[in-house]
């Protein structure tokens, strides 16, 4: 007998994220006469997602996390070189600037689903920041809609909110950027909005900082300091809250904002931690873990913050303004909308994120031990912060 066919839709054809297509797989049915009949049964095929900022920190923890829920086909568009091994093969990578409309266009083909993880960060010039975290930003949705894409994913971050006055801070709050950064992550939101207008579903995540697997940048400073056995300071008494996130946490949220229907994740939510104490608590079970009896050490905000914009002038620390300022300070948001909207149920508490984090920079530590950069995905040079190390 000849295959029959239960064939629909074309695989080449672009899926909604609301809607799954199909395309054909060959099975054999037993007869009576216990002949193999091969029959066509439809099967789902996968749904295409470009991650901006492929290459990055967070995108290396989702595009795992999405491999392993399984049913996507994923792109990523990166100006940096992918280099993770165990990846090569279950991805497409295009290497290109999210500026550049080709390069965009190129990897927007055929797309289903984006997610727009790519930053400029705060050491970068204002004009980068500007040109990648807010013109970047418009070049993609305006590809993403050009190319029918329906759902776009925006990763934003709770600097908008600046340095505020009270605590929980709620997605309704006053956005008021510090510095650069800041104002641009509150200018990319408004092109989102935009878009949101013109129809699209665009989901905004504001993440707290955020910590796991791949992570250095400034939390490469602290990790180093517990290794090399030595006392941490901290900028002022360590008693204030400041809310981190585990990075698998973050992909869950994201996860449920590419699948929920419109009306759930079509909106603005905050994203961190539902457990954390204080920094000094929540850092010193790092260094507990680390096992040589060492302690965080708070130091005086006001002397601190001054030597270190002074240092920052000089280009001698890698700190820069949000960072300093903010330290000595909560920092904590609401979470309630995205686990009431979005069904989210972090898993991780700061102390369980920060010591996962510190696990993997211990397995991990020779692959960049002469390395240094701006991103989240290698050490910051200490500049003249290393020299404390001494007396600590």
């Amino acid at each position: 007998m000849s295959p029959t066919s239960r064939c629909s839709a074309s695989p080449s054809a672009p899926a909604s994220p609301s809607k799954t297509s199909k395309s054909c797989a060959t099975v054999y049915l037993t007869t009576k006469e216990n002949h193999q009949v091969p029959e066509q049964q439809e099967q789902p095929q996968q749904q295409k997602v470009l991650i901006s900022g492929g290459a990055g920190f967070l995108s290396i923890n989702l595009e795992r996390y999405l491999l392993k829920k399984g049913g996507y086909s994923l792109i990523s568009l990166d100006i940096a070189d992918y280099d993770y091994p165990d990846m090569l093969g279950k991805i497409s990578i295009v290497k290109g600037d999210i500026r550049d409309r080709k390069a965009v266009d190129k990897a927007m083909a055929g797309v289903d689903i984006v997610v727009h993880t790519a930053a400029a960060l705060p050491l970068y010039s204002p004009q980068d920041i500007y040109t990648t975290d807010v013109e970047g930003t418009r070049t993609l949705l305006d590809s993403a809609l050009q190319h029918g894409v329906k759902r776009f994913v925006h990763i934003s971050s709770t600097a908008v909110y600046g340095i505020p006055d009270h605590h929980p801070l709620y997605e309704t709050d006053k956005l008021i950027g510090v510095g650069p950064y800041g104002q641009a992550k509150i200018q990319a939101e408004m092109v989102c909005l935009e878009y949101r207008a013109k129809g699209m579903i665009v989901p905004i995540i504001r993440p707290k900082s955020f910590v796991g697997p791949e992570r250095l940048g400034v939390f490469a400073l602290f990790y180093d300091w517990a290794l090399d056995k030595r006392n941490f300071p901290m900028i002022g008494s360590g008693k204030n809250r400041y809310q981190l996130l585990d990075v698998e946490d973050l992909c869950e949220a994201i996860y449920l904002c590419m699948t929920l229907p419109a009306e759930q994740a079509n909106d603005t939510f905050n994203v961190g931690a539902k457990e954390f104490t204080t920094m000094k608590k929540d850092y010193q079970a790092v260094l507990d873990y680390a096992g040589y009896g060492k302690k965080i050490i708070p130091f005086p905000a006001a002397p601190a913050i001054l030597g270190l914009r002074f240092l920052e002038m000089l280009h001698l620390s890698p700190l820069y303004k949000w960072v300093y300022e903010t330290a000595s300070k909560d920092s904590f948001v609401s979470i309630e909308k995205a686990e009431q909207q979005l069904g989210w149920k972090p898993k991780y508490s700061n102390k369980d994120a920060l010591i996962r984090n510190f696990q993997w920079y211990i397995q991990h530590q020779n692959q960049f031990a002469n390395t240094s950069g701006v991103t989240h995905r290698v050490p910051w040079k200490q500049g003249a912060i290393g020299l404390l190390k001494r007396v600590f």
